[in-house]
């Protein structure tokens, strides 16, 4: 393998349904993207030897039954708990996003430990993603706000950007309300919705949110969160959805994130000018896994 080449693994099966578009994000970046079915995984686990980050896309892994994520982070909790912990002390940056966030959670590899017990994964559930305040689906954009001192190593250099969530269950709960201090004080809490009103980088606050600023209601307005060591981040909305600036609804308006002021002429469109906010999380961790060879 050329030491340029990262090497992605994205899950699929039993329900995920957005491994093409991540792979293809990965792609977009530099990466080589390989979908890997979960069945596959569990029974070679030394597979995963030969990829350099792993991905768990959204979806509705197998049906949602007994809550999001819950089967499918059984599955992983069991069968591939030293593989997963392996993969992450070698420096494996892993992501999951909407429903792999509800996974990781659920699998333990998020938060993680907190307290000072060590920052390798230790399995343990210190949370959960559970049904939206507003008791039904949520299918619309957000805007998002990154903690600028986080460890995450997807989120270096992102302050704000807009993007899609689709759930059902992304309220972001803990049986201790201290855990979010705790993870707040050591910046964890990486990404949480926000007031597009507010000026940028200005906009994070613990007040809850009114909906549909806050599409789920969960604590804190968290959005997604990182585990101690920076390379475990899950979020629930969906940074692959917005690749590219056109993919964001106002767009065509010229009111999207840094639209000109006015509709540029077709002799002035630069088409090469099209990378959506999102993209940018996917290059983090590439280059992230490119500079620790160097």
């Amino acid at each position: 393998m050329s030491a340029s080449n990262v090497r992605v693994a994205v899950l699929h099966g039993f329900g995920i349904n957005c491994d093409h578009e991540t792979a293809a994000v990965f792609r977009l970046v530099g990466a080589e993207a390989e979908r890997m079915h979960v069945n596959r995984l569990i029974a070679e686990p030394t597979l995963l030897d030969g990829f350099d980050i792993l991905a768990i896309p959204g979806g509705f892994s197998f049906g949602d039954h007994l809550g999001s994520g819950r089967l499918l982070g059984n599955r992983l909790r069991f069968a591939l708990r030293e593989p997963l912990r392996e993969f992450v002390a070698r420096g494996g940056p892993v992501i999951g996003i909407c429903n792999g966030f509800q996974v990781l959670v659920k699998t333990g590899l998020l938060p993680g430990p907190v307290d000072g017990e060590g920052v390798m994964p230790d399995f343990e559930q210190r949370a959960s993603l559970t049904l939206n305040e507003s008791g039904r689906y949520e299918d619309r954009w957000v805007t998002l706000e990154f903690d600028a001192e986080s460890p995450c190593v997807w989120t270096r250099g992102l302050t704000r950007i807009d993007c899609p969530v689709r759930h059902g269950e992304g309220r972001f709960v803990v049986a201790d309300p201290t855990l979010l201090d705790r993870m707040d004080a050591a910046h964890l809490l990486t990404v949480r919705y926000v007031d597009p009103a507010t000026d940028e980088g200005h906009g994070l606050t613990d007040d809850l949110l009114p909906y549909p600023l806050s599409p789920n209601g969960s604590a804190r307005n968290i959005a997604g969160v990182t585990d101690p060591t920076g390379l475990v981040f899950g979020l629930m909305p969906h940074p692959e959805a917005i690749y590219a600036k056109w993919l964001h609804p106002d767009h065509s308006r010229y009111t999207a994130p840094d639209a000109p002021d006015v509709a540029p002429s077709p002799e002035e469109r630069v088409l090469g000018e099209w990378e959506g906010e999102g993209l940018q999380i996917f290059r983090n961790a590439v280059e992230h896994v490119r500079s620790t060879r160097a």
